[in-house]
């Protein structure tokens, strides 16, 4: 003990060094005084209490600055100081976000209730008395410290895992870019997506969801701590960073990497790690993980742009289907970027006119005669021309949009084949493709209702082609929406039957009226046996069921004379017509062959 603190410590003075939590210890305690000795006082007080982090100044003009570069837990501040004093300190502090949270205690010898309304009014969250006692200061500092912790464990970590959460992430990235840069390392960014969590949410409930996070968090960090990844790393001093950064996203950091392959490494070992069942409220559940790489400083060399890159990478990862890993790369991004404009100029394609339908005819197999039509959106873009919906629906689906598209759909339809009926007088239907976004909308059922009263057209004329994949999402829902779309008189068709699941239960569970064939059975059909007997045997369950059969796709004789034979009811494809738009329909009904109004056919879906 030196003299300064001979003369100093009072009597009795030692503090319980117990009682103050190791967590608590090593915190950064910063200290203002314009008297030097007073710091040296407030140190050994708080020394003898177990504290250890010290930084102070008696240079009241440097306070702000030391404060920045410091980043301490608390700030111990005499206000009555030459040329700034610290009401001056107080106001910067609490005008700039990054000091906002940064508690500051007061040292004051002022009794005056003003002075500590006007600290308090700036930001203070605590004061000090001088002369100050060290049992007091002590109890303070460590009240003020418990608070700021409980504090930054709400701000700065995600309640349900206990992992760092975005906020922390955010900062740790900046923090390990500036670390990076310095040292001329490298090092990767994964973001890990748990694929179809939100199906999981609606069928078995968030309690269900939340708990397969924690199971999902808990496995992820077991895979982190392996020997191997250190040893796969090269150096002993390896340290991945895991956060949860959104609902069902997790985001890793991996500081100084010698190799690129280092990120395939440890995102191989992650995948695998899912391929054991997650066990849930007593149910066995499998999930996958879609996963983006991005490195610096190739993909990027701030925040923004490597975040931005990563979860490029990310989103080409779930779109190919998921279950896989993907590095970023200029390709992806120039992809993204180009999908990103497309959706914004799809926005204005419907009030700018761009928006068509075409018409494929619906053919009767046994007399030749167009029984109906199905209808497919088309864009005619400006610059791009003739954009296929294969490329535009999958931008739509990722938005509400899609549901406008579906409505405008619907009415254009309706009122083509309205027209259609009446001016030859036939009695023709259109079948319009649903998506599933559109179909658990709960908007679908009015819809479908207000287009039949405002175009004025019988339910029959209408027909919903739905498909595998659509009618099991969210299957229960689906089946009351289908019962009630059906209840109005309209028809529902299953398309692409055959390419999904294709489970025989739910074609007896869902409401359905027709079966379409999908055109990938009818190219093989002459030169594979399989596809044949597959066929044969979708139409003849078909029949059994009493369900209308439409093959798709049909371009040769041969392939044709195949459905005869096997009595199926209609069929679509080059062989009659390619899709058309709405006035070639018309010339191919000036031919005459087609159903008349009142021509009545078991075969025909009147």
């Amino acid at each position: 003990m030196n003299v300064i603190e001979k003369k100093i410590k009072p009597e009795g003075a030692a503090q319980n060094i117990s009682s103050i939590p190791d967590a608590l210890k090593h915190s950064k305690i910063l200290m203002v005084d314009d008297e030097p000795i007073t710091t040296e006082i407030l140190q050994t007080f708080l020394e003898d209490a177990g504290y250890q982090n010290f930084v102070s100044t008696s240079d009241s003009t440097k306070a702000v600055e030391l404060i920045r570069n410091t980043q301490p837990d608390v700030v111990l501040l005499d206000l009555v100081m030459p040329e700034v004093n610290g009401f001056d300190i107080l106001a910067v502090l609490r005008s700039e976000e990054g000091f906002l949270h940064i508690p500051v205690v007061v040292l004051t010898s002022s009794t005056d209730a003003t002075t500590k309304l006007k600290a308090l009014e700036l930001g203070a969250n605590d004061f000090l008395s001088k002369p100050v006692d060290p049992s007091e200061l002590a109890l303070r500092i460590k009240n003020t410290l418990a608070a700021k912790a409980f504090q930054d464990r709400l701000t700065n970590y995600d309640a349900l895992t206990g992992l760092p959460n975005r906020r922390y992430f955010s900062d740790s990235l900046q923090q390990l870019i500036q670390v990076a840069k310095m040292s001329r390392q490298q090092f990767l960014i994964l973001h890990l997506n748990i694929d179809s969590f939100k199906k999981i949410n609606e069928t078995l409930g968030a309690s269900a969801g939340d708990a397969l996070l924690q199971k999902v968090a808990v496995r992820i960090e077991e895979v982190l701590k392996t020997p191997e990844l250190t040893v796969q790393l090269g150096h002993q001093q390896y340290q991945l960073s895991l956060f949860r950064t959104g609902g069902d996203e997790f985001t890793m950091l991996v500081p100084d990497i010698r190799k690129n392959t280092d990120a395939g490494f440890i995102a191989t070992k992650l995948m695998c790690a899912f391929n054991q069942a997650f066990y849930i409220a007593d149910q066995e559940l499998f999930v996958s993980p879609s996963i983006g790489i991005g490195v610096y400083p190739d993909d990027g060399e701030n925040v923004e742009i490597l975040l931005q890159h990563s979860n490029v990478a990310l989103s080409h990862a779930k779109n190919q289907g998921g279950n896989l890993y993907q590095y970023y790369s200029k390709n992806l991004n120039a992809a993204s970027l180009e999908k990103l404009q497309m959706g914004n100029q799809l926005r204005t394609a419907l009030e700018n006119n761009q928006l068509v339908m075409h018409y494929q005819p619906k053919v009767d197999l046994q007399s030749g005669e167009i029984i109906g039509m199905e209808a497919l959106m088309r864009w005619e873009h400006p610059e791009l021309g003739m954009v296929s919906p294969i490329q535009f629906i999958p931008i739509a689906e990722e938005s509400n949009l899609i549901i406008t598209l579906s409505e405008w759909a619907i009415l254009e339809a309706a009122r083509n084949i309205k027209q259609w009926n009446e001016n030859f007088g036939a009695e023709l239907t259109v079948a319009v493709n649903i998506t599933s976004k559109h179909l658990k909308s709960n908007l679908l059922v009015d819809t479908v209702k207000n287009i039949l009263q405002k175009v004025e057209i019988p339910p029959r004329f209408l027909e919903l082609e739905i498909t595998e994949n659509v009618i099991l999402d969210n299957a229960d829902s689906n089946i009351q929406s289908l019962k009630d779309i059906r209840s109005l008189g309209i028809k529902i068709a299953l398309d692409d039957f055959g390419t999904g699941y294709s489970s025989l239960s739910y074609l007896i569970q869902f409401p359905l009226d027709i079966l379409k064939i999908d055109r990938s059975f009818v190219i093989n059909l002459h030169t594979s046996q399989a596809s044949r007997a597959i066929v044969s045997a979708i139409i003849a369950m078909a029949q059994g069921l009493g369900l209308f059969v439409v093959v798709e796709g049909i371009e040769t004789e041969e392939q044709l004379q195949f459905f005869q034979q096997r009595h199926c009811d209609f069929y679509q494809g080059y062989l009659f017509s390619r899709p058309v738009p709405a006035n070639e329909f018309t010339k191919l009904l000036e031919a005459g062959n087609y159903r008349k109004a009142g021509e009545k056919n078991r075969s025909l879906p009147v």
